[in-house]
């Protein structure tokens, strides 16, 4: 098994205290978030299931896969749910010099018009946190990981890790690919469902 935070630790959430990690709120609300796509099926099949339970959330989208499949993009907007930039060639930002980062940043910004910013693989170096930053962008992170992406832990366990780490104002990370495809489909709609007879609300972040 990959070593990640399912829950990330509050350590981590002070240091980097500039990104968002969660929102602070006694409101019933939660932060659905997705990354990777569009994505033809896995894309659409995730915006029918929000739509089911009127839920918002917000899609950090591949540059180079919104201008392969502008349509969905677009779907994805017109179903009332922020987007965000993800970069144009889903970059690993510790692997990548600052202006190289920046440049494939604003290359996806072309397609993608928003200053919400989600670093692939949640690995940013300071020095490009900081000029994303000073050009605008709202770095957005997570607090829980659904771990859909891993294809080495159950369905169930996918959905243990969100229904036993959300809380009040918790960003949570799924992904709308192919790789994480099995474990998306077991798990969100079993989380919309849960946590909408709790009485949540989901949001879109802006």
């Amino acid at each position: 098994m990959k070593a990640y935070f399912v829950k990330t630790p509050h350590w981590i959430q002070r240091l980097f205290k500039n990104w968002v990690w969660s929102f602070s709120t006694s409101k019933k609300e939660i932060y659905l978030t997705f990354d990777d796509g569009p994505t033809p099926e896995i894309t659409e099949w995730t915006l029918t299931e929000l739509a089911k339970f009127n839920a918002k959330a917000t899609f950090f989208c591949i540059g180079k896969n919104v201008k392969k499949y502008p349509d969905i993009f677009q779907k994805i907007i017109e179903q009332g749910h922020s987007i965000g930039n993800h970069t144009h060639n889903h970059l690993n930002g510790w692997n990548e010099q600052t202006e190289e980062y920046l440049n494939n940043s604003e290359k996806a910004a072309l397609e993608i018009d928003s200053k919400l910013f989600r670093p692939p693989y949640g690995k940013l170096k300071l020095s490009q946190a900081k000029k994303l930053r000073t050009l605008g962008y709202k770095i957005i992170m997570w607090d829980v990981l659904s771990a859909d992406f891993d294809q080495s832990i159950s369905k169930d366990k996918c959905l243990e890790n969100v229904l036993k780490n959300t809380q009040n104002g918790s960003v949570i990370i799924f992904h709308d690919s192919l790789k994480a495809a099995k474990n998306l489909k077991f798990t969100l709609p079993k989380v919309l469902e849960a946590f909408t007879k709790k009485g949540y609300s989901f949001k879109a972040i802006n």
